[in-house]
């Protein structure tokens, strides 16, 4: 059986090695065709902690590590900073903030 791969953003980084990661799905009311959000707390075994709060990171399912932990940090896609600050842009280079063209 294939293992299951989800995308979320971690909401704590306070355990050792331990990553909580908010992971959110969206799917239509059967009764009233709306889209509906839902989200779900999954808590993510990582060896070597870099990721922080806000960061989004990918999680495989796993053996169970321990009471809690079914899930394991594979990958870090993009960090909560980058994301708020806007330095994630589809194309080119963002200038920096001194260096403002003069017509």
């Amino acid at each position: 059986m294939p293992k299951r791969i989800l995308q979320g953003v971690v909401v704590s980084d306070k355990q050792e090695k331990t990553l909580v990661v908010k992971v959110e799905r969206r799917f239509t009311h059967p009764l009233f065709k709306k889209t509906v959000r839902r989200s779900k707390n999954y808590h993510a075994h990582v060896e070597n902690k870099t990721q922080k709060v806000g960061d989004t990171v990918s999680i495989e399912e796993t053996r169970p590590i321990s009471k809690l932990k079914r899930w394991r940090v594979i990958e870090a896609s993009a960090t909560g900073n980058e994301v708020r600050s806007g330095r994630i842009q589809s194309g080119g280079e963002t200038p920096p903030s001194g260096d403002v063209p003069q017509p």
